[in-house]
């Protein structure tokens, strides 16, 4: 007799703004799973760091699956339980930004996410470790750290709720020095931010790093400088358009290891989430250290 594929899916309730698809869920889990040839239970997040919880929990009772479903920072939380485990991480993309189920190409439509869960097509992804944290897809210092603080203070969700943080915090925000070291590599800029990128981009399409790639076990640094009023346009145009790379005010390095010395900022964005962080910090790739579910 096969034994039955077992999935949890972890549910973050207050992730994003699309809840009437969370209430259709179970009953779609229940049409396009067969009993016969899957175990499938649902988990609800109750608290900060639940989905942790509850994916370690997965992990030691051998589940195959562990599905998020929410944004880049539920994934990122359940990630760190999976990560150098034989259980795989599956992705409903029911977050604000989304980013990394952008980048992974993970249907938006619930039928067809779950579709592709189903048919468990699995890529050896690299997960990034700073000091004692991880991420998947993007972390940032500096100007972007601040918007992700303030995005996640604010009441509302969304990509317009994103831009007012950003359009707010702009024109008050200071350019920070820092003391970079890439594979050898000595650099000291002052930059208006300092991203890491595992995966391509914030959310919402936005192209930070447009060559990264999640399996080359490296990691893609831009470096951008704060550009003067009439370039903003400019900026953002090449932002979306997957070109950011080519501006002379942003220069990008891919690294397997890199250590950054700040004189100030208390923050750093954490797949979404903003943390309160050292000032010394060390970032490492961990090569082909997660299971992901993604199309065929």
């Amino acid at each position: 007799m096969t034994e039955k594929t077992k999935i949890l899916f972890i549910i973050n309730p207050v992730s994003g703004v699309k809840h009437k698809k969370k209430q259709d869920l179970p009953n779609l889990i229940e049409g396009l799973f067969p009993k016969e040839a899957f175990m499938c239970n649902i988990s609800y997040t109750e608290y900060a760091g639940h989905a942790r919880a509850l994916a370690a929990q997965a992990v030691e009772e051998k589940y195959d699956i562990v599905v998020a479903v929410g944004g880049d920072g539920s994934i990122n939380d359940i990630a760190r339980a999976l990560t150098f485990t034989n259980t795989k991480l599956g992705i409903i993309p029911l977050g604000s930004g989304n980013g990394l189920s952008h980048f992974l190409k993970i249907p938006f439509q619930l039928k067809k996410a779950l579709e592709v869960i189903k048919e468990g097509h699995v890529i050896k992804a690299d997960t990034v470790t700073i000091n004692q944290e991880l991420f998947v897809s993007i972390a940032g210092l500096g100007f972007d750290a601040s918007v992700a603080k303030h995005f996640a203070e604010g009441s509302s969700r969304g990509f317009f709720s994103y831009l007012k943080s950003v359009i707010s915090l702009y024109f008050s925000y200071r350019p920070k020095k820092y003391h970079i070291v890439i594979d050898g590599q000595e650099i000291v800029e002052r930059a208006l931010m300092i991203n890491f990128a595992n995966s391509n981009q914030f959310g919402y399409k936005t192209a930070i790093a447009p060559q990264a790639d999640i399996s080359d076990g490296l990691v893609d640094i831009t470096i951008i400088k704060k550009t003067p009023l009439f370039i903003i346009p400019i900026i953002i145009f090449k932002l979306f358009r997957g070109k950011i790379d080519k501006s002379k005010y942003v220069l990008t390095l891919k690294a397997r290891e890199a250590f950054i010395t700040r004189k100030k900022g208390k923050y750093l964005n954490l797949d979404g989430e903003p943390i309160k962080f050292e000032k010394e910090i060390q970032l490492k790739v961990n090569p082909a250290s997660l299971q992901v579910i993604v199309p065929n």
